[in-house]
């Protein structure tokens, strides 16, 4: 007998778990430095070699018919109807592969659903649902459901005062921080070529670095350092500039660390990577506007509302476990934080 692959995915889906799709990164220092750090003997950001050709972009499924939420888009078996409100409700709570199927292929979409039904009818006439382990799968299904529901109404619900995000925005400013720099690269090879007397080995690139910065903070012309010795092209034609950090950034932490703590003028020292050195020089140093930012705080604060009811809520959970050979010994005594 053959099984609807449509069935199948309905199997597999419901356990499978869902990943939000990752949103372009802004060009900004940040992705630089991200870009560089995770490729060998690359300046940041390079354009060294031509990207491999894209995959084919697949045809995109066509868009649900907008049609009132009364109109009857579906009959069944049994005489029942389905409007097109009841689809919008049903996407809502699908697995993205099946609404995806439900917008390509909608036919076989309700063919399969109305099987569904007709063997939920028959399994409930067989009391299929009182059957152990079916009985308990449907109630740890149901228990875990609402646990998630329940988490999602407190976030959802949870509010905040707008005196709130100002006072957090006075006490955090820090947090907001942005600072535009110029920036000196200083490349090293793990197994320097014999014959390439250009490649540095990381001692000898630490030691030019050190140098440099000595330099640039003894009064040298930073740009003028720039020119003579990065080996960051991108930011080299544009004597040294780096772009603009922000705290938000996803940022390898030396960095971060040395960046954040610059006031407008001053140089960090060498900051190793896993290929080279930066040297950076804070241009301008700023604080992003509370208008810029409420936002983002007014979501951290959601946060940490909802955090703080989950753990009231923790804290009136209680667990004795009577008998002394449960938890086997070797196991956590205490329950995860």
């Amino acid at each position: 007998m053959k099984i609807s692959c449509f069935l199948l995915s309905v199997c597999l889906s419901a356990a499978s778990a869902q990943t939000p799709a990752a949103s372009p990164a802004s060009q900004n220092a940040g992705d630089k430095i991200a870009g560089a750090t995770g490729s060998a003997q690359t300046p940041a950001a390079p354009a060294a070699s031509p990207a491999p050709p894209a995959a084919a972009t697949p045809k995109a499924a066509p868009a649900i018919p907008d049609l009132p939420d009364p109109t009857v888009i579906a009959e069944f078996q049994d005489g029942s109807k389905f409007t097109m409100g009841d689809l919008k409700i049903l996407y809502q709570v699908l697995q993205p592969q099946l609404q995806n199927v439900v917008r390509q292929d909608p036919v076989e979409f309700f063919h399969e659903y109305a099987t569904m039904l007709m063997y939920e009818k028959i399994a409930l006439e067989k009391k299929l649902d009182e059957r152990s382990l079916t009985k308990e799968k449907l109630y740890w299904d149901r228990l875990f459901t609402l646990y998630i529901a329940t988490l999602e109404d407190v976030f959802a619900t949870t509010t905040v005062d707008q005196n709130e995000i100002v006072n957090y925005y006075g006490k955090n400013k820090e947090s907001f921080k942005q600072v535009k720099v110029k920036a000196i690269y200083i490349t090293f090879a793990d197994a320097p070529s014999a014959e390439d007397k250009s490649q540095l080995t990381e001692a000898q690139a630490k030691a030019k670095a050190d140098k440099l910065v000595a330099q640039a903070k003894g009064g040298a012309d930073f740009v003028k350092l720039v020119k003579e010795n990065s080996e960051d092209d991108p930011s080299k034609a544009k004597d040294g500039d780096f772009g603009t950090f922000s705290t938000t950034d996803p940022l390898p932490d030396a960095i971060r660390q040395a960046v954040f703590a610059l006031e407008m003028g001053q140089v960090t020292d060498a900051v190793r990577q896993p290929h080279g050195f930066y040297i950076f020089k804070a241009e301008i140093v700023t604080i992003r506007d509370l208008s810029e930012v409420q936002d983002q705080i007014h979501q951290v604060l959601k946060q940490q509302h909802a955090a703080e009811w989950v753990k009231r809520v923790d804290a009136e959970v209680k667990v004795n476990f009577p008998n002394p050979a449960f938890p086997p010994k070797g196991v956590p005594s205490k329950p995860a934080k």
